[in-house]
């Protein structure tokens, strides 16, 4: 509830596309990163929990580590190889639970998408869950965290359906092409 009156009265969203998750059962949330703000302009559309993969060190910010820990965030430590994260990713895709990434690994500049990292498509192949994708976009690029949050912005996200793509190649190029499949699909939603 403080969450749809922060992001929908003090920073104005616009909803583009509604989204389309399931109401049941597992499944990974992909989006482009614009601002610390994104999980929480996010998650005030949407009617289930997002457990959420973020940075280690915005995860470890002094007085902020028990909100993350209360909301089960999923501290990563971005060098690509914190293999921690990946269980415990695929351990809440097993639990039912809704899983969201921001593929570029970190918070983009302008408005074309940083290149996706494979984990995504890793995840989806290995566990079979749908990949939704989103896009988001407004007045809070290139603001600090406490900018992006105390300054009120104008945001537009839309939600799109499932991505499809080959879930029986898991070679390097396989997890490539999946990836591109899934990083179009977010391209496709940009100004929709």
């Amino acid at each position: 509830m403080a969450n749809r009156a922060l992001t929908h009265v003090w920073h104005h969203t616009i909803l583009l596309r509604r989204p389309k998750l399931p109401a049941t059962g597992p499944a990974i949330l992909v989006c482009n990163h614009t601002s610390g703000l994104d999980p929480f302009l996010l998650q005030s559309v949407l009617d289930r929990l997002v457990i959420w993969l973020m940075a280690k060190e915005y995860y470890d910010i002094r007085g902020m580590t028990w909100f993350f820990r209360a909301i089960y965030a999923i501290p990563v430590d971005r060098d690509g190889h914190d293999m921690a994260s990946v269980r415990a990713g695929l351990r809440q895709l097993r639990e039912g639970r809704i899983l969201g990434i921001f593929p570029e690994g970190r918070i983009e500049d302008s408005r074309e998408l940083l290149p996706f990292q494979t984990g995504v498509a890793m995840m989806a192949i290995r566990t079979g869950v749908p990949v939704y994708p989103a896009y988001l976009d407004g007045t809070q690029r290139n603001k600090s965290m406490i900018g992006a949050f105390l300054l009120p912005n104008r945001v537009t996200l839309a939600f799109g359906p499932p991505v499809e793509f080959d879930r029986t190649d898991t070679s390097r190029e396989g997890l490539e092409a999946a990836t591109a499949r899934i990083q179009a699909a977010v391209e496709a939603l940009r100004g929709k």
